[in-house]
């Protein structure tokens, strides 16, 4: 029997299998609509034998795009515009699932092929939001902090974006509190450096996110799972680490959430990631045995041994698969065959089986 192609279930909801795709930026959405491009691409990985494929980070507004060009979901026409692939997904036997997010200071950039550098105001651009007026990095504009207003007005859109999330018909939403954008900037004592309740000690630090995470819980069906992405370390020195997200992992779960998206890094630049196979693996396994909680291993799982392993032993309940992903929109399929597991194939592709 294979661990990683067995079925999960979180509520009300099965996976078909343990291999989910990662939310990955396409940066090709029209005022922060899905395009073809979309349906094609997220398809395609349904089709391929994936048991959730989750849509890229997803804007609560305008201004909480990495990008023009990020996928947004601030209006009842963002939502509208999602169904037809949210259908496709679930007929394909696969979950449809969206990240939510707010890209803080590291919002208004160039797309990653024109460099990815930040865009002026006069270029398409807006001032970036965040928990304190600091930049980046060098060259990156001093961004705007937050009002306590605006908490107020950032937690009512994630909210209202949870509910655009079920209109549009997925099952799962993750909140984004990773990789330096907002909520992880709130997290990071490297980025926070508010003088208020929402700032200083972790328990100041750990308000906003959690107050995010409770709305949506409120806002999402109760028979359908809610994940949050983590950064589980920020790789460097009296920053963010795994010690903490054990403790955010416990809270979150108390809050209703049902799996942690195990990530980590990008809160600042220039951090000394250790970049290789699994990585991450560890932050999962510490995260799933001492807060309790479901997790996710994401990070340079390529191989269909490496992935059975990571779920055989216990490490992870499930792998999230991004750039093994674009290579191969059809990994579970051939991974299935590499571990002597029998699985359907699309009718259409069954001449090639």
């Amino acid at each position: 029997m294979s661990m990683l192609f067995s079925p999960l279930t979180l509520r009300s909801i099965t996976f078909r299998n343990r291999i989910f795709v990662s939310p990955m930026c396409q940066y090709s959405s029209h005022n922060g609509l899905p395009t073809d491009w979309h349906l094609v691409h997220l398809g395609s990985r349904a089709v391929g034998g994936a048991g959730l494929v989750m849509v890229e980070a997803t804007a609560i507004s305008p201004e909480g795009r990495i990008s023009p060009d990020d996928s947004g979901i601030w209006s009842d026409a963002h939502a509208e515009a999602f169904v037809p692939i949210t259908r496709f997904i679930r007929e394909q036997g696969a979950v449809p699932g969206i990240q939510l997010a707010h890209a803080g200071r590291k919002g208004s950039c160039s797309l990653p092929w024109l460099g990815g550098g930040p865009l002026g105001m006069g270029a398409c651009g807006w001032q970036p939001l965040a928990p304190s007026a600091v930049p980046f990095d060098v060259g990156h504009p001093v961004p705007r902090a937050i009002t306590l207003d605006e908490l107020d007005e950032i937690e009512a859109q994630f909210r209202a974006a949870a509910h655009r999330a079920l209109a549009a018909g997925f099952q799962v939403v993750e909140l984004h509190m990773a990789h330096g954008y907002l909520l992880h900037e709130f997290l990071s004592p490297l980025v926070n450096q508010r003088g208020d309740d929402y700032g200083g000690s972790l328990e100041n630090r750990l308000r906003f996110p959690l107050r995010v995470a409770r709305g949506v819980r409120q806002e999402w069906p109760k028979e359908l799972p809610l994940f949050v992405r983590i950064s589980a370390t920020d790789w460097a020195a009296g920053g963010w680490d795994i010690d903490q997200s054990v403790l955010l992992a416990r809270q979150l779960k108390e809050l209703g959430v049902d799996l942690m998206d195990c990530s980590s890094g990008f809160a600042v630049p220039d951090e000394p990631v250790p970049f290789g196979p699994g990585f991450q693996v560890p932050f999962a396994a510490r995260v799933r045995a001492e807060a309790g909680i479901a997790s996710g291993a994401v990070g340079f799982i390529t191989e269909p041994a490496q992935a059975e392993q990571i779920v055989a032993t216990g490490q992870a309940d499930v792998v999230l698969l991004g750039r093994q992903m674009l290579r191969d929109p059809y990994w579970p399929l051939h991974a299935a065959k590499a571990l002597r597991v029998e699985i359907p194939w699309p009718n259409q592709y069954l001449r090639a089986n």
